[in-house]
């Protein structure tokens, strides 16, 4: 198997070549750190060997899992927020066939997500939709208090026992949760869910490869086993051992942190492809949680190429230079689809008649790339040999990975995620949640 290929050659006329390569030592000594736990937020290191650490009575209890609820239902609803959902959502849109379920065709269930928002709207036309359908819940939270997926879950839940009896609902719900402790816990325990654990050293953006995402991946048709050796593959190209010039996650993490030092403070993850774009979402939300800390970090944005070259393009173009742009470029695809020519060419396409659509694709994203350097938007290129889980594994374990060296570079903890509490904190007092009084007392004032 080939492994994802980095190309920094388009972002040193931003940054020197020796400006990034100078940060060798501090990307060697992050990594490190890394593997020995001897950084901020060191509690939360869970992730850095995960992949290697999976066993095959692992895998094998998830696949029998997934194997039975597959017998039984047409539809799996995903229950969780954040980092409970995204590596899930990321995955499964990825590798899934895009109008699969319209079909009819899909061998798997449909995974669908709640309790990532509080939409009344969306819960009750997914109800609607489930009184008609076969259903599974897997309900993922550490705690099992999380307001969006608690209510979704309390929700569904009640909505599924009242369908098929309280008895046959057990049979339907699986948790993954804290090992001994929580609400969502206790609740498992008492009703006899099936239940996997959540490792207390890992944090819910770094979660993808643990039964958070392994579950519903199983459940919904994903080849976990490959997901998981694409990301072995991975952490061994990424050990400690691994010097800075082969190692793609400290070169990134480097090139990034170059680029920022060099005033470009927003970076834009960009594809051609329309099935990474929660795979977009959820390296949103690994940079955005780990990185934007005490008045620092890289705001993390990604747009849909071509799509968005016809919106967010010409800001890109000529708006603030202050932008840095990662590319994810996608080498083979699955399908083979040829431009036909037209006896009339009102359109005037016939000079393309004969290409695949993937060859005008690429002309693009090659374009694309060109004109942005052009108008001072450095770019990183990252090549996937082609979208499976194997080369996704890779792709999401490199970015963990970058991810952790980069917020050691800034100087921050890249583990925790403080500024997430602000606004539970105000929205609880606004619930008038017990315990809140004296916020809810100051708020309201503050809002007259």
């Amino acid at each position: 198997m080939d492994f994802i290929k980095l190309d920094l050659s388009k972002i040193f006329g931003f940054a020197d070549r020796d400006k990034v390569y100078a940060l060798k030592r501090k990307a060697e000594a992050a990594n490190k750190a890394l593997h020995e736990k001897t950084g901020k937020g060191n509690d939360f290191l869970g992730w850095v060997t995960l992949p290697s650490s999976i066993t095959e009575e692992v895998l094998q209890d998830i696949e029998s899992t997934a194997n039975k609820i597959k017998e039984e239902v047409d539809v799996v609803v995903v229950i969780g927020i954040g980092g409970s959902y995204l590596g899930a959502k990321a995955v499964i849109e990825a590798c899934s066939d895009t109008f699969a379920y319209l079909k009819g065709n899909n061998k798997a269930p449909h995974l669908i997500f709640a309790g990532q928002n509080i939409g009344e709207d969306y819960l009750s036309e997914l109800m609607e939709l489930l009184d008609n359908k076969r259903y599974a819940l897997v309900v993922i939270s550490k705690s099992g208090t999380t307001t969006e997926p608690a209510i979704a879950f309390r929700i569904l839940k009640e909505h599924l026992e009242k369908k098929v009896g309280a008895d046959k609902a057990r049979d339907l719900i699986v948790a993954v949760t804290d090992e001994s402790k929580g609400a969502l816990r206790t609740l498992a325990t008492q009703k006899g869910y099936k239940t996997y654990v959540i490792p207390d050293d890992v944090g819910g953006r770094f979660s993808v490869l643990t039964p958070v995402g392994l579950v519903p991946l199983a459940m919904g048709g994903v080849d976990i086993r490959n997901l998981v050796r694409g990301a072995c593959d991975m952490e061994d190209k990424c050990a400690v051992s691994s010097d800075f010039e082969s190692n793609p996650a400290a070169l990134y993490a480097a090139a990034r942190f170059a680029l920022y030092q060099s005033g470009k403070k927003i970076e834009i993850l960009a594809n051609f492809e329309n099935k990474l774009h929660f795979l977009a979402e959820w390296w949103k939300q690994l940079y955005g949680e780990s990185e934007g800390k005490e008045g620092k970090g890289i705001f993390p944005a990604s747009v849909d190429l071509t799509a968005d070259l016809h919106s967010m393009g010409q800001y890109i173009q000529e708006g603030e230079r202050i932008l840095m742009e990662t590319v994810i470029s996608i080498g083979k695809v699955n399908h083979d689809l040829l431009i036909p020519k037209d006896a009339d060419n009102l359109d005037s396409l016939n000079y393309l008649s004969g290409k695949h659509l993937d060859y005008v694709n690429k002309m693009a994203e090659t374009g694309t790339m060109l004109a942005h350097v052009d108008g001072g938007v450095p770019n990183i290129r990252i090549v996937i040999p082609e979208n499976s889980p194997y080369y996704l594994g890779q792709l999401m374990y490199f970015f963990e990975k970058a991810c952790g060296i980069s917020g050691y570079l800034l100087e921050v903890n890249p583990f925790d995620q403080p500024g997430v509490e602000a606004y539970k904190k105000n929205m609880f007092a606004l619930l008038e949640k017990p315990g809140f009084e004296e916020q809810t007392k100051k708020i309201k004032a503050r809002m007259q």
